[in-house]
């Protein structure tokens, strides 16, 4: 296919806040990240992903995460499988967290889309297998609706990009297929959600195949899904414009209760494989871009830059309002060890769309 400790913050502008946090014990990239809260205080946390060799070796099952009310970084057990995984996400849903699938990464470069769920209980630090997806999907998004569905909404299965949208009831471990994704499907694209309204942008699409081989180009595209609240299998899809600069690769996404809107930061305009050199041969560059749809007038918002440009992201975590960037990728695809703030102070002044 689509073949841990604090850092430097991100300094952003007068509209903006960062404070200095430590670094990720291992730099990592494509990990898959997630904010539960224990007795001990939030933790951020972090799964999976890519090490600093950037080959089929460095593909890795590491678990890590860091105790915010100390800024203690501390190892986990691996998660409890033998290869590890690229392109997993996982999300948080009543403080406990759910780790979705990836895909593995033979010698010859074989990819392989996994089924697996697990759960991560983030106060004993302990993983279980807690079901299997209908359709094994990699480089998807999962959005948390409730506190106890979760939504895995288009994404990579094995050869080829799906529409699918696949919900699971955390409560009975029973999937449904809810409404189709109107786009075309994608990899690699960004999601978040706010009480019912999810916004989903871009990510790369199969352009063509030619002499067996698959052709990927972004896919500039953004829907806003709202979720019928008597039947949480249908979801409303409508386009939206386009949103402020190019369509993005593995940016970095969050619904926001705070800022009532969903905001995406970072990412790359040219989509890559797992090295970060573009499936064009161009080596990909980070983005600094921030922007966020705004659900209280309906439009897009550009948002204060990043201090560092970064890519290679599987979520943007909000906490109490502020967001982190876990490891990625920064400038001449360096694999990095940065957890970095960003807490935008979104005013009625900010540019409009």
């Amino acid at each position: 296919m689509h073949s841990l400790l604090f850092a430097i913050p991100l300094i952003v502008s007068s509209s903006c806040h960062a404070i200095n946090t430590s670094k990720l014990s291992v730099a990592i990239s494509n990990n898959a990240v997630a904010a539960a809260k224990t007795p001990a205080g939030w933790q951020l946390l972090s799964f999976n992903g890519l090490t600093h060799n950037k080959d089929w070796r460095a593909v890795s099952n590491l678990a890590m995460g860091i105790d915010l009310t100390t800024n203690t970084p501390y190892q986990i057990d691996s998660v409890p499988f033998k290869q590890g995984r690229l392109a997993s996400i996982a999300v948080t849903v009543k403080n406990k967290v759910y780790l979705f699938g990836g895909y593995t990464v033979s010698q010859s470069h074989q990819e392989k889309s996994m089924p697996d769920v697990y759960l991560y209980d983030p106060q004993l630090k302990k993983f279980e297998l807690f079901t299997q997806m209908l359709i094994s999907v990699d480089d998807t998004v999962a959005l948390v609706y409730l506190d106890r569905y979760i939504y895995l909404i288009s994404g990579w299965h094995n050869v080829g990009n799906i529409a699918d949208v696949q919900i699971l009831d955390t409560d009975t471990k029973r999937w449904y297929l809810g409404t189709p994704y109107p786009g075309q499907p994608v990899f690699g694209h960004a999601a978040g959600i706010v009480d019912n309204n999810i916004v989903v942008i871009d990510g790369v699409k199969v352009a063509a195949i030619k002499n067996d081989k698959r052709q990927y180009a972004m896919s500039n595209q953004s829907f806003l899904g709202v979720i019928d609240t008597d039947d949480f299998t249908k979801i409303d899809w409508q386009a939206l414009p386009p949103h402020p600069g190019k369509a993005k690769y593995r940016a970095a996404s969050s619904g926001s209760q705070r800022h009532n809107g969903i905001l995406f930061a970072a990412g790359s305009d040219n989509p890559y494989n797992i090295n970060g050199i573009g499936y064009n041969g161009v080596p990909s560059k980070p983005s600094d871009q921030v922007f966020i749809w705004d659900l209280k007038i309906n439009k897009w918002r550009d948002l204060p830059s990043l201090s560092q440009a970064s890519m290679d992201h599987r979520g943007l975590l909000d906490v109490d309002g502020k967001f982190y960037l876990l490891g990625g990728m920064t400038e001449n695809q360096q694999v990095s060890d940065n957890v970095n703030q960003y807490l935008p102070l979104i005013s009625d002044t900010t540019n409009e769309q």
